[in-house]
């Protein structure tokens, strides 16, 4: 049996049609700024329901949402955006972070890290710990509450976001109330059960992977904010929800994960989507799936930012 047949049903045309778009996934163009001009162009995402009116204002590095005519002080989030480190854009994830800003009614800004293989490792992670500081640091013009702050990421803004919170709590920095790293990216190894399956999904795939791994590294050996599945020690990250799909390749690391922040005493939610793919509910939001999965994360960052 292919991986593919074991895809939720609903899930599966969107990702027939953009393999027609793109034979063999985004990871089949090799040159990376003809891939990144096509992920562009086809960037899609959820949006914010009808009638929801956010604010957006841009500052260097950082794009910051507000929901319209709130004056009281707002939970924030800092939203870090997927791509594999290599690829993504705040004007990529914008229809995200700004269906987050009006759904929570969150504050929510958005990180414009640097990319690999230009700027490899560390630089991702300096930009979003820098953002991260900045936001705390600037909570009360931008209508924040400091002591309500989350970290959200998708994919390799995951792993980034679960990197910042390591950062944060080693160094010191700006207390995170929650982390919500989605189906995140951590671990360059690329050694488990998973990671060996998922070869021709056309989302995000083995190979594709590998090489982002090898274009962040830039040869550097991976440490635990490079990747935070090496991380020996998780105690006191903050509460955290992760979710992930069963034909994701990251599906083992992420659980293998939250088994070890659970055994680390920090409070962890843990979901595994059977038949969704990497990505899935971002590219088929209308399958039952979808919104099942993205009112699950909704319900989690009201409760923990309330």
């Amino acid at each position: 049996m292919s991986r593919r047949d074991l895809i939720d049903p609903q899930m599966r045309p969107a990702l027939e049609s953009r393999l027609e778009a793109v034979p063999g996934g985004f990871g089949a163009i090799p040159d990376i700024v003809r891939r990144r001009a096509l992920i562009a162009a086809l960037a899609g995402g959820v949006e914010p329901a009808a009638g929801s009116a956010v604010v957006r204002e841009d500052h260097p590095g950082v794009r910051v949402y507000r929901p319209a005519g709130h004056t009281a002080m707002l939970p924030g989030i800092l939203y870090i955006h997927g791509g594999g480190m290599v690829q993504g854009s705040v004007a990529g994830a914008d229809g995200d972070a700004a269906m987050l800003c009006a759904e929570v009614g969150a504050v929510v800004v958005s990180v414009e890290y640097r990319l690999a293989p230009e700027h490899p490792y560390p630089a991702a992670l300096d930009d979003c710990y820098a953002a991260l500081t900045w936001m705390c640091g600037a909570a009360a013009g931008l209508g924040l509450d400091p002591g309500r702050v989350a970290i959200y990421g998708p994919s390799a803004g995951g792993g980034l976001a679960i990197a910042t919170a390591l950062a944060a709590r080693d160094r010191g920095g700006p207390a995170v109330r929650f982390l919500m790293p989605i189906y995140p990216m951590l671990d360059d190894r690329n050694e488990t059960a998973s990671s060996h399956e998922i070869t021709d999904i056309g989302s995000w795939d083995r190979a594709t992977n590998i090489e982002a791994w090898n274009w962040y590294l830039n040869g550097r050996p991976a440490d635990r904010y490079a990747a935070p599945a090496r991380a020996d020690d998780l105690s006191g990250l903050p509460p955290t929800f992760i979710d992930v799909g069963t034909v994701d390749l990251f599906r083992d690391e992420d659980i293998a994960f939250a088994q070890r922040l659970m055994a680390a005493g920090v409070p962890t939610e843990l979901h595994v989507h059977p038949g969704a793919y990497h990505g899935a509910e971002a590219l088929a939001p209308d399958a039952d799936l979808s919104r099942r999965i993205l009112a699950l994360r909704l319900n989690a960052l009201r409760r923990a930012l309330a």
